[in-house]
């Protein structure tokens, strides 16, 4: 017996390998990341302004390294950083948060619809509501209809 069949073990797989008439089923879409929906929402709104990335830049004080590294979603930016960007845009932290979150929300969704199963069973996402001070119910969060889920 040579030293390499010796050093041979048998590998037992974990899941049966995938044959040509059973190609490997696809992962599934990785969650978005809160880093790339802000990065998004600051490139587009910038873009709609017609403004340039050293423009922002400037006016933010932020480098222009930096900030495009923000917009590509590279990096994770502070709270400074993200309320000097958006008032260089001509909007608030809270602004740009909103759109990120509704655009959060609108990916989930999409994600949701793609599963089977109905709204409130495993991959479905169920609705919170609040009282309000005269007893009426809502939407919870301040941006009324609004709702961050995972």
């Amino acid at each position: 017996m040579t030293i390499r069949a010796t050093n041979q073990a048998d590998v037992i797989p974990l899941r049966p390998l995938p044959t040509a008439a059973d190609p490997a089923p696809q992962a599934p879409p990785r969650e978005p990341l809160w880093r790339d929906l802000v990065g998004e929402v600051l490139r587009r709104e910038r873009r709609a302004q017609g403004r340039t990335l050293k423009d922002v830049s400037e006016a933010s004080r932020i480098s222009m390294a930096y900030l495009s590294e923000v917009e590509r979603g590279r990096k994770e930016a502070s709270s400074e950083v993200l309320a000097a960007a958006a008032q260089a845009l001509g909007l608030t932290l809270a602004d740009v948060l909103a759109l990120a979150g509704e655009r959060l929300v609108s990916l989930t969704a999409a994600r949701s619809r793609g599963r089977s199963g109905p709204l409130g069973t495993a991959g479905g996402h169920r609705s919170v509501r609040t009282t309000g001070p005269d007893g009426a119910t809502g939407p919870a969060g301040p941006m009324g209809g609004v709702l961050l889920a995972a």
